[in-house]
């Protein structure tokens, strides 16, 4: 038996695993019992609402634990506002205002840049 095969075979009895517990919370009655059984998923997590062409990157990103530029720019800016908040020197506030406002910037354009992208 090749390697494909003993993939394949693993894969199979991996389906019949789980095949085999739906089957067993079927009959016990825990699949009916759950509140959204019947229902479409509701994710939550902005999938519907990202673009179909962005989805797939988006979701590799999102499994692997990497935070996409925006929110993480987005991130960022926050951070920078509470630093503004709480700075009492002025002449460093000032520095950190046109660093959230350069910040602020990039992640409008960057925005902008998407949604234009969208509309091919």
């Amino acid at each position: 038996m090749n390697a494909e095969e003993k993939r394949e075979q693993r894969l199979k009895l991996l389906d019949d695993h789980i095949g085999q517990h739906l089957r067993e919370s079927e009959a016990t009655g825990e699949l009916k019992a759950a509140p959204s059984y019947g229902k479409p998923l509701g994710f939550g997590d902005g999938y519907d609402e990202t673009p179909a062409e962005l989805r797939m990157g988006m979701k590799v990103l999102k499994d692997a634990g990497v935070v996409p530029p925006e929110v993480e720019a987005m991130q960022e800016a926050a951070a920078l506002e509470a630093r503004v908040a709480a700075c009492g020197d002025e002449a460093e506030r000032r520095a950190l205002q046109q660093q959230l406002a350069e910040k602020r910037q990039a992640i409008a354009l960057r925005l902008e840049k998407l949604a234009a992208s969208r509309s091919w």
